[in-house]
């Protein structure tokens, strides 16, 4: 191959959280961020195992983190991972064991299976900030480490 040719991979990207008012939607929004300033070719979404949140904003402190980070959330909305969701991403992250637990319930065959990861390495969880204010920026800074990790490693 030529060195001055490039190959680029269209990826597609799901970040999976609980609610998908918090983690998830700032991991779409990091990786977003990271794909769009590497010109890499990628779709990214987010969902959320619960239906609690659906059509709903991200949080204003996940907002208010990732726009303070350059980033910005405000247009996502909360959505609930579907069993489709497998057949539309090759990859689908998730933040936590309960949330790997609960797509791999919906997993209809060991390829939807294999689909999914921790976002972090060695199936450590992001911890979920919603109920400590103080957490939203070693949460951004966990996901923005993770998500440079996973462009990284793309051709």
């Amino acid at each position: 191959m030529r060195p001055d040719i490039q190959i680029f991979i269209r990826m597609k990207i799901l970040m999976v959280c609980l609610g998908n008012i918090c983690r998830s939607p700032l991991a779409e929004g990091i990786m977003r961020h990271l794909a769009a300033t590497r010109g890499l070719d990628w779709e990214i979404d987010s969902a959320g195992t619960g239906n609690w949140h659906v059509g709903h904003s991200p949080d204003h402190r996940s907002i208010k983190e990732a726009r303070k980070n350059g980033v910005d959330i405000t247009g996502l909305r909360g959505r609930q991972f579907q069993t489709a969701d497998f057949d539309t991403f090759d990859r689908i992250y998730v933040m936590d064991r309960n949330n790997y637990a609960d797509v791999l319930r919906k997993a209809r065959n060991d390829s939807d299976k294999a689909k999914v990861a921790f976002l972090l390495p060695d199936q450590q969880d992001v911890p979920d900030p919603w109920f400590d204010d103080a957490l939203f920026a070693p949460v951004y800074k966990m996901i923005y480490e993770a998500c440079e990790n996973i462009a990284d490693q793309q051709p």
